[in-house]
This record gives C-alpha cells, sequence and structure tokens, in this order.
C-alpha cells in the first residue's frame, strides 16, 4: 500500500512539475487577456505539437517572457505574431497563412479525401456493372458446351 502511494505521489508531482507557471503583473486585464490569447496560438518552436503556454521549454520560457515585454512596451498583437513569424517562420502558427507556402497544407487534406471519394465510386460502380447479367451469345454458349465436353 505505502509502494502505490509512493508511486502516485511520484506521478503527481512530475505532473505538477511539467505544468508552466508564469507569475508576470499585468498593466490590466486587457493585456492579461492578450498575453493569454497570444500563447495560445503561438507554437513552440522546439515542441512539435504544444504552444507557448503548454510548453515547459527553455525557448517556450523565453518566447512566453518576451511576449510579456513586447506587451507591456505596447505593441500590438498583429506585430507580436509578425516579430514571432519573423523570426522562427510561419511554423510558429497553428493556423498559417494561406500562400503558395501552405496550399499543401491547406488544400492537400480535400484533395486527398476527394480522390479517396472518386476511387470508391469508381470501385462501387465496376462491381455494379450489368456484365454480369447480360446473357451468353450464342458462340459463347458454344464455347462452353465444347470446354464442358471435353472434362
Amino acid at each position: 500500500m505505502r509502494f502505490l502511494t509512493l508511486i502516485i505521489s511520484l506521478f503527481w508531482l512530475a505532473s505538477i512539475q511539467a505544468s508552466p507557471i508564469d507569475t508576470y503583473e499585468f498593466r490590466n486585464e486587457v493585456d492579461k487577456t492578450r498575453y493569454q490569447a497570444l500563447v495560445k496560438e503561438l507554437r513552440c518552436p522546439k515542441c512539435q505539437n504544444q504552444n507557448l503556454a503548454d510548453s515547459n521549454s527553455q525557448i517556450a520560457v523565453d518566447l512566453r517572457e518576451q511576449v510579456y515585454v513586447m506587451i507591456n512596451e505596447g505593441k500590438s498583437d498583429k506585430e507580436i505574431v509578425d516579430y514571432m513569424v519573423a523570426r522562427y517562420g510561419d511554423f510558429v502558427l497553428y493556423r498559417p497563412k494561406v500562400n503558395e507556402m501552405t496550399y499543401i497544407l491547406w488544400f492537400g487534406p480535400a484533395v486527398i479525401l476527394l480522390i479517396g471519394v472518386l476511387v470508391v465510386v469508381m470501385i462501387l460502380r465496376k462491381k455494379a456493372s450489368p456484365q454480369a447479367d447480360k446473357p451468353m451469345s450464342a458462340e459463347q454458349k458454344q464455347q462452353l458446351a465444347d470446354i464442358l465436353k471435353e472434362e
């Protein structure tokens, strides 16, 4: 029982350790809301599928601090996002802009789905084709009879 309690305690402590805690003081509630929205919208460059708010990597900590500093400097959300994109590329955006570099990202899944639907329709049409229901011609009947006689 003690061993189980120890294991559960270790997992609980590890989960507490994993969540990043920032103690930034904001001038007003609007700046705090902007900060929270930005760090949730921007992706951590090191962690493949975590935003800045959820990541505990050192670069995420640094970028959260950078966002905080830029908000206190009076920068707009667009200026902050543009700075991050200029420095780390479109990768830091969870919803990258539609341009020639991201067409496949935006439209690729729809094209693949469309191709899949077309393949399924073609297979179903082929299976439902009336060739099997077509009666045999006299020549085909004669060939079948000849084959059966040989056996």
